[in-house]
């Protein structure tokens, strides 16, 4: 994959891991459809653009929501947009709030941010801010993307505002009698890089009465035997959105049980990207962050 003033190029497999689509699905796909047309290297070696990427984004996404691949391949590319903008406004991600917090990041208006902020967690409370705007604005931003609607910069410059909210709530917290509390290691696999819900995971954990170590974004994961040698009854917690991609996530699982034999660790994992794999022993598998924190909290 290449970035910067070179156009990117991403192979087959790289498009697999990043939608989640498998190669040979792909491959189906530009022979019954003509999905994608891959174009090729001076030393023929198949490529896809980031156009290729983002269409293929969408159209996981619109399955995702109950749409056959049959009827997506019929739409044009300004037709697919608006299809995944109709369901994104199904959803009510379009709401006044939502807008509002949509203008603050493509103006870069950070004291309007705060303002939106302000106003719904003085009424309904930090907690309640994080799962009713924070999270779902950040699932937002992943359509706001594949309709071109914002650029990069602007998706960092408000995940950097959530991340400073969040920092200085788990700040406030107080740590007061945590020194023998149960210990849970907040960390993301490596190339995992999204970590707004693992950070409010960390606030969750101090409010709870809970000792949490926040490793943050792309551990390796011999780092992680490391820290268990020092924390042996310590839980490990991921909430993953992006890494481990869905083709390996039994495999991150499997490495999991294997690597951690004979220690007293266990792990707890969340994400979009865990769905089939099953729980063991070692690894409990939840399918949200709301399943996470009740399992989380009440053992």
């Amino acid at each position: 994959m290449k970035e910067g003033g070179v156009s990117q190029q991403f192979s087959i497999k790289d498009l697999e891991h990043f939608t989640g689509v498998k190669s040979h699905t792909i491959r189906a796909w530009e022979q019954r459809y003509n999905l994608l047309a891959p174009k090729r290297t001076l030393t023929n070696i198949r490529y896809y653009g980031g156009d290729d990427l983002k269409k293929l984004l969408n159209v996981s996404y619109l399955m995702h929501h109950g749409m056959k691949i049959s009827k997506i391949a019929q739409l044009g590319d300004s037709a697919l947009l608006s299809k995944v903008t109709d369901v994104q406004i199904e959803e009510g991600g379009l709401s006044a709030l939502f807008s509002r917090l949509k203008l603050s990041m493509l103006s870069y208006d950070e004291v309007e941010f705060h303002k939106i902020v302000e106003e719904h967690s003085s009424e309904f409370g930090l907690e309640q801010t994080v799962l009713q705007l924070f999270l779902p604005f950040l699932s937002q931003i992943g359509v706001l993307w594949l309709t071109n609607s914002i650029c990069p910069a602007q998706e960092h410059f408000i995940s950097h505002l959530m991340r400073q909210v969040l920092n200085s709530a788990v700040d406030c917290t107080s740590d007061e009698g945590i020194a023998d509390a149960p210990v849970a290691v907040l960390y993301l696999p490596e190339r995992e890089v999204h970590d707004i819900s693992l950070l409010f995971i960390h606030f969750l954990c101090r409010k709870n009465g809970i000792r949490s170590v926040f490793l943050g974004a792309s551990v390796p994961f011999s780092d992680l035997i490391a820290v268990a040698e020092q924390f042996p009854d310590a839980r490990f917690v991921s909430y993953c959105t992006t890494y481990p991609a869905s083709s390996e996530a039994q495999s991150y699982v499997d490495l999991i049980t294997s690597e951690f034999e004979g220690l007293d660790n266990n792990f707890l994992l969340a994400g979009r990207v865990f769905e089939g794999c099953g729980s063991n022993d070692r690894v409990t598998i939840v399918s949200s962050g709301q399943e996470l924190a009740k399992v989380l909290f009440s053992s």
